[in-house]
Protein backbone atom coordinates (compact mmCIF):
# COMPACT_ATOMS: atom_id res chain seq x y z
CA UNK A 1 0.00 0.00 0.00
CA UNK A 2 1.06 3.29 -0.79
CA UNK A 3 -0.24 7.17 0.00
CA UNK A 4 -0.75 10.42 -1.87
CA UNK A 5 -0.38 13.40 0.07
CA UNK A 6 -3.36 15.24 -1.86
CA UNK A 7 -5.18 12.70 -4.26
CA UNK A 8 -7.24 15.69 -6.48
CA UNK A 9 -3.24 16.60 -7.93
CA UNK A 10 -1.46 13.77 -7.35
CA UNK A 11 -3.57 11.36 -9.43
CA UNK A 12 -5.95 14.05 -11.78
CA UNK A 13 -6.35 11.30 -14.31
CA UNK A 14 -8.04 9.30 -12.82
CA UNK A 15 -11.98 8.71 -12.59
CA UNK A 16 -13.46 8.14 -8.64
CA UNK A 17 -16.51 6.35 -8.65
CA UNK A 18 -18.59 5.61 -5.22
CA UNK A 19 -20.87 3.34 -3.93
CA UNK A 20 -24.88 4.04 -5.48
CA UNK A 21 -25.40 3.26 -1.77
CA UNK A 22 -23.88 6.25 -1.03
CA UNK A 23 -26.12 8.86 1.28
CA UNK A 24 -27.18 12.19 0.06
CA UNK A 25 -24.87 13.99 2.58
CA UNK A 26 -21.51 12.15 1.25
CA UNK A 27 -20.07 10.81 3.84
CA UNK A 28 -18.56 8.33 1.29
CA UNK A 29 -15.46 6.45 0.02
CA UNK A 30 -14.57 6.79 -3.14
CA UNK A 31 -12.52 4.03 -5.24
CA UNK A 32 -10.44 4.84 -8.65
CA UNK A 33 -8.46 2.42 -10.60
CA UNK A 34 -5.13 4.01 -10.90
CA UNK A 35 -2.97 2.48 -13.95
CA UNK A 36 -0.43 0.17 -13.11
CA UNK A 37 -0.43 0.38 -9.09
CA UNK A 38 -3.59 -0.77 -8.26
CA UNK A 39 -6.77 1.06 -6.61
CA UNK A 40 -6.75 4.39 -5.00
CA UNK A 41 -9.46 5.00 -1.77
CA UNK A 42 -10.58 8.65 -0.92
CA UNK A 43 -12.53 10.66 1.50
CA UNK A 44 -15.29 11.72 -1.07
CA UNK A 45 -15.86 14.88 1.21
CA UNK A 46 -11.96 15.83 1.00
CA UNK A 47 -11.25 15.20 -2.73
CA UNK A 48 -7.88 17.27 -1.86
CA UNK A 49 -6.79 14.97 0.85
CA UNK A 50 -4.85 11.75 0.67
CA UNK A 51 -5.72 8.96 -0.76
CA UNK A 52 -4.66 5.43 -0.06
CA UNK A 53 -3.45 2.98 -3.29
CA UNK A 54 -4.00 -0.22 -3.17
CA UNK A 55 -2.19 -3.00 -5.14
CA UNK A 56 -4.28 -5.46 -7.31
CA UNK A 57 -3.14 -8.39 -5.00
CA UNK A 58 -4.38 -6.60 -1.77
CA UNK A 59 -7.47 -4.92 -2.52
CA UNK A 60 -8.52 -8.43 -4.16
CA UNK A 61 -7.69 -9.96 -0.46
CA UNK A 62 -9.59 -7.33 1.01
CA UNK A 63 -12.63 -7.74 -1.23
CA UNK A 64 -12.27 -11.73 -0.62
CA UNK A 65 -12.20 -11.25 3.45
CA UNK A 66 -15.67 -8.87 3.34
CA UNK A 67 -17.51 -11.36 1.56
CA UNK A 68 -16.28 -14.05 3.66
CA UNK A 69 -17.20 -12.43 6.80
CA UNK A 70 -13.83 -11.92 8.26
CA UNK A 71 -15.05 -8.24 9.31
CA UNK A 72 -18.53 -8.81 10.54
CA UNK A 73 -17.42 -8.83 13.86
CA UNK A 74 -16.71 -4.90 13.88
CA UNK A 75 -21.07 -4.86 13.55
CA UNK A 76 -22.69 -4.97 16.94
CA UNK A 77 -25.56 -7.03 16.89
CA UNK A 78 -27.75 -4.40 14.92
CA UNK A 79 -25.03 -3.71 12.41
CA UNK A 80 -23.83 -0.32 13.75
CA UNK A 81 -20.40 -0.67 14.03
CA UNK A 82 -18.61 0.48 17.26
CA UNK A 83 -21.32 -1.24 18.89
CA UNK A 84 -20.58 -4.62 20.60
CA UNK A 85 -22.97 -7.46 19.78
Amino acid sequence: MGQVPNAHDALPDVIWRKSARSGKQGNCVELAPVRSQGVAVRNSRFPEGPALVFSVAEMSAFLADIKGGAYDDLLGADGVAGVAS
